[in-house]
């Protein structure tokens, strides 16, 4: 998970470190084969059914999905002389039969009409069993968690529900999460602390009610809500998913980081970015943000050793622009200001060109849809990128936020391809042609929108590189009046004396110490420290 920290320069010491903690958390939901679901609706008053509806729905109940579906067209048409009641259950044995036979899209288009009908519909509370068992196979840019978001808290507490409430509890929090509006915070952790311990979805839930916490910056209950996952970590309840658990473990431990960071609490800021090891998706992340840690400490050596780190080969395919600035103010405030310079000129002779490379990118199509085919040759590396812009170009691509919105437009591409491998006779019924409607339009429209979320987020690279050359000017303009003997006051008071004593290196009984040779190996990754010496006045 990246964010981009803004430094303020006025004065060199007022350098500050600003996390956004907005978790995405999870990519594509796992698929579940159609027949793990099957709820029912409880039974409705209405008047008899015609014998087409009591056909579809037999047919519905011996697995015959595809002639189901087209008896409960012709009800819907229609063409039996059912009455209103009677077409809003043909509506609901729909959205059920296009799930089964795998249109989860096709499906979700069927229940968003009973959503948008509300109580009026006599299947509106029965639906939201289906949002949910649609929510564990489509993502979230499907629009799946605003249809939920549409129910009030209190439905939920409707008896039938109770298979499901703790899941839906999860979701309509989810749903308050990301709208984020005024009250929805808190709405959002009322339902997350709903959810039962021996759930499934608690420690789901438990995150984000540790996340929602940091959004309200309250961060005492948000270390409570983190520290549960860790003691669940320890304890591995057999009731919770395995990779769950060590996924939230580690993200927990990386919130933890972050919310004693933000508090000024360093040292235990940085035991827990210290948690997070080699096999960690976030552990060079972590190194990054430790290194400010250790900044803030004073503990330059470790700071500069991290930063030494994230240059090995081994994170090629991951930038951290902002280190290099990191690595000038430390040696400004050594007075070391040649290799301060040499850094600033190290950010712009790297940056500088790619910069101008992601801007090109943006201005490539106008179109968003176009733009969306552009990305796939990128994502295929097919797209004629020189090898440090791709790799740049697909950390962002990589965004979890941007693959579930890939992964709207795969699941819509998926089904579209389903329908035409389906059976000759069944394609050339009302109903395929209109899940074929859907689909199309559905495609077209998630197509787009994913081209413009991928051209923002380039776009926003571009920008947040623009900004850190500006900050790298400002501090190579603060060098310049330290060499010239010109510093204020206040930037006085932020330089390391020459009388300062030097950082020890410990080396323990389990280490070695030995000087880099210029080569980097995989197992002294993390554990580099930087010698470094004042050449500062004495005080």
């Amino acid at each position: 998970m990246r964010f981009w920290t803004k430094m303020s320069l006025v004065a060199l010491c007022g350098l500050s470190f600003v996390a956004t903690t907005a978790a995405t958390v999870g990519a594509q939901p796992k698929k579940k084969p159609a027949g793990d679901v099957e709820m029912e609706a409880d039974n409705v008053a209405s008047g008899p059914a015609s014998k087409t509806l009591e056909r579809a729905i037999k047919l519905y109940e011996k697995k015959d999905y595809f002639s189901a579906s087209i008896e409960l067209k012709k009800v819907l048409d229609g063409e039996s002389g059912d009455d209103a009641k009677n077409k809003q259950r043909a509506e609901f044995f729909m959205g059920k039969t296009l799930y089964q036979m795998g249109f989860y899209a096709g499906s979700l288009a069927y229940f968003d009409k009973i959503v948008q009908a509300g109580d009026a519909h006599t299947f509106h509370g029965p639906a939201l069993k289906w949002l949910a068992a649609l929510s564990r196979v489509l993502p979230e840019t499907s629009g799946i968690l605003e249809k939920i978001g549409t129910y009030d808290a209190a439905a939920l507490e409707d008896p039938s529900l109770a298979a499901v409430r703790d899941e839906l509890y999860f979701l309509l929090g989810r749903h308050y999460y990301r709208r984020g509006g005024e009250g929805d915070f808190d709405k959002a952790i009322g339902l997350f602390q709903k959810v039962g311990r021996d759930n499934e979805f608690f420690i789901k839930a438990k995150f984000f009610e540790g996340v929602t916490y940091v959004r309200k910056y309250e961060g005492r209950p948000a270390v409570e809500a983190f520290k549960e996952i860790l003691v669940i970590g320890e304890e591995r309840p057999k009731q919770y998913d395995r990779d769950d658990i060590a996924n939230y473990r580690e993200l927990a431990q990386l919130q933890l980081a972050r919310v004693f960071y933000s508090t000024q609490q360093f040292d235990t800021s940085i035991k827990y970015f210290e948690k997070l090891d080699q096999n960690s998706l976030d552990w060079a992340e972590s190194l990054f943000e430790a290194s400010w840690a250790y900044f803030m400490k004073t503990l330059n050596s470790k700071a500069l050793g991290n930063i030494h780190t994230l240059n090995a080969p081994y994170f090629e395919n991951q930038f951290f622009p902002e280190s290099l600035l990191l690595k000038s103010v430390i040696y400004y405030k050594y007075c070391l200001y040649d290799q301060a310079e040499e850094a600033i000129q190290d950010y712009n002779d790297k940056y500088t060109p790619l910069r101008q490379n992601l801007e090109q990118i943006v201005k490539k199509y106008d179109d968003n849809a176009e733009f969306y085919e552009y990305v796939k040759q990128v994502k295929a590396n097919k797209a004629g990128l020189d090898q440090v812009t791709q790799r740049l170009v697909m950390s962002v691509l990589n965004d979890k936020t941007l693959l579930k919105t890939f992964a709207w437009v795969d699941e819509l591409n998926h089904e579209l391809a389903m329908l035409q491998k389906s059976d000759k006779a069944w394609q050339t019924t009302q109903v395929a042609a209109e899940v074929l409607q859907e689909l199309t339009v559905q495609q077209s429209v998630a197509a787009a929108d994913a081209g413009k979320v991928a051209r923002d987020r380039i776009d926003r690279l571009a920008r947040q590189l623009g900004s850190l050359a500006r900050d790298g000017s400002k501090i190579k303009f603060e060098i310049l009046n330290a060499k010239a003997e010109k510093l204020s006051a206040e930037a006085l008071k932020t330089r390391v004396s020459s009388n300062t004593k030097e950082e020890p290196i410990i080396v323990d009984d389990e280490h070695f110490q030995w000087k880099f040779n210029g080569e980097y190996w995989k197992d002294e990754l993390g554990y580099y420290r930087f010698k470094i010496r004042s050449r500062c006045p004495k005080q």
